[in-house]
């Protein structure tokens, strides 16, 4: 009987790590000041090349109000990892409220990636109304996947992003899919040790 005290110790670690890697993986959150920022780009923080994606930014300040786009003048950024300091942003979507989740007229782009490798969003806002909160920058690093229209790569640099790019999802998606497999090998497991003790 101590064996299977063990193995629903090692069950409960499991199940408890699995529910908190996940949405790790998910989420960037990120505090300036005394805002916070959630970034999130669908479809499911995986855009693809040449194909749209929605990038926004749950803005909340302390004690959990929101901070709408109404309040602040913002503008974002999009720069081709590893970037340097004098380089310009390859794109500079428009930033519209957007309603999404829970969220309320937040601060949201339309985003269509030239090519696959990793990429840089950087949201500049300053307050509408002066004093309202300090003006911030939040910035947030994604990987983009070979999309359906995506254009083939044009130099040995962007060859460069688009390996480390593919390490990276792979290393951030295989997290979330050990550790249900494991949950699941484990409950198979204790399963079978409960049915040959009952014999």
């Amino acid at each position: 009987m101590p064996y299977l005290s063990g193995i629903n110790k090692t069950l409960g670690y499991t199940l408890f790590f699995a529910l908190f890697i996940t949405p790790a993986t998910a989420h960037n959150i990120q505090v300036s000041g005394d805002v916070a920022g959630t970034w999130h780009i669908e479809p499911n923080h995986t855009p693809k090349a040449g194909e749209y994606a929605k990038a926004w930014v749950a803005l909340t300040r302390k004690g959990g109000r929101i901070l709408p786009l109404e309040q602040a003048n913002c503008q974002m950024a999009v720069y081709l990892q590893p970037r340097k300091t004098a380089d310009l942003p390859i794109l500079q979507p428009t930033v519209k409220a957007i309603s999404v989740e829970k969220y309320q007229g937040i601060p949201g782009a339309d985003i269509v990636f030239p090519n696959t490798g990793i990429y840089q969003l950087e949201l500049n806002c300053a307050p509408k109304t002066e004093g309202n909160f300090q003006p911030f920058q939040m910035k947030y690093e994604v990987t983009v996947a070979s999309g359906v229209n995506a254009p083939s790569l044009a130099s040995q640099e962007l060859a460069q992003s688009e390996k480390t790019a593919t390490s990276t999802t792979k290393q951030e998606l295989n997290i979330p899919a050990i550790a249900s497999a494991v949950f699941l090998g484990l409950g198979i497991l204790g399963i079978l040790i409960r049915r040959s003790v009952k014999r």
